[in-house]
């Protein structure tokens, strides 16, 4: 029987804890005949000829920086990636390259149980193809929400209106949706006037290596609840596995 090929694609893929995470699961439940790999790309180009020499491949999972540039290589999107334009998940069927995305789904099953009513407003950092599942979710929560980035774009605010005259008091709940922070570059933090943050916040980091980012230290010592991107990776990992596998 051949062997089902699964993996990852992205780049750099250091810091990814995807590997290991499906070598266990195959492991703990017995999953024969089935493989996960990390394939990292230089070039979104180069996704044509690793689907051309892994001729077994099943699924793949998407990251930085190929969310969106992903796109135009599929046959299909489902509803929600299509509705987010951003894909994290590619099932191979029947000849044609599906793309999902399952980032929505671990995003809100781990933010949802830390929301309190108070928690009404939000800013998401970073316009990557991850922060567009965020803003889908806050849609869908009822959440509003600012996007900040480093450089102006429409629709978001830089770092400095930021710290100049954006009243932080008026947003709960801050999502840095960027790498910055994330293994080896673990010194790095997104420039918040972190003074400002009390306990009625909440601070969410997609990155999960290291565990506790420069970002989630400040807000911790500021009394704020803090979380990272591990569950969500868990959860959207999971929900992969059950789109390739129906």
């Amino acid at each position: 029987m051949s062997i089902k090929q699964f993996g990852l694609i992205g780049f750099p893929l250091s810091h990814s804890f995807s590997k290991g995470y499906f070598a266990e699961k195959f492991k703990k439940e017995k999953i024969q005949n089935s493989d996960y790999d990390i394939f990292p790309l230089e070039k979104i180009a180069d996704f044509e000829i690793l689907c051309q020499q892994q001729t077994n491949l099943v699924g793949l999972n998407v990251t930085i920086p190929y969310k969106e540039q992903v796109i135009p290589f599929l046959d299909e999107l489902n509803e929600d990636a299509k509705a987010i334009g951003a894909v994290n998940t590619i099932k191979f069927f029947q000849g044609k390259k599906i793309g999902y995305n399952t980032d929505c789904y671990g995003f809100e099953m781990s933010l949802k149980p830390l929301l309190k009513s108070h928690h009404q407003s939000a800013l998401i950092l970073g316009t990557g193809g991850a922060s567009k599942a965020v803003e889908y979710v806050l849609k869908k929560l009822g959440i509003t929400y600012q996007y900040v980035s480093r450089n102006k774009q429409a629709h978001t605010i830089t770092y400095d209106e930021l710290s100049k005259d954006f009243d932080l008091l008026q947003t709960q709940i801050i999502i840095n949706t960027t790498p910055l922070g994330m293994y080896p570059n673990i010194d790095a933090a997104p420039p918040l006037p972190y003074s400002k943050i009390n306990e009625h916040f909440i601070l969410y980091d997609l990155v999960y290596n290291p565990e506790k980012t420069l970002f989630l230290k400040y807000g911790k010592t500021q009394g704020a609840q803090t979380k990272n991107g591990l569950e969500m990776l868990y959860l959207q990992a999971e929900k992969s596995w059950e789109i390739w596998n129906s």
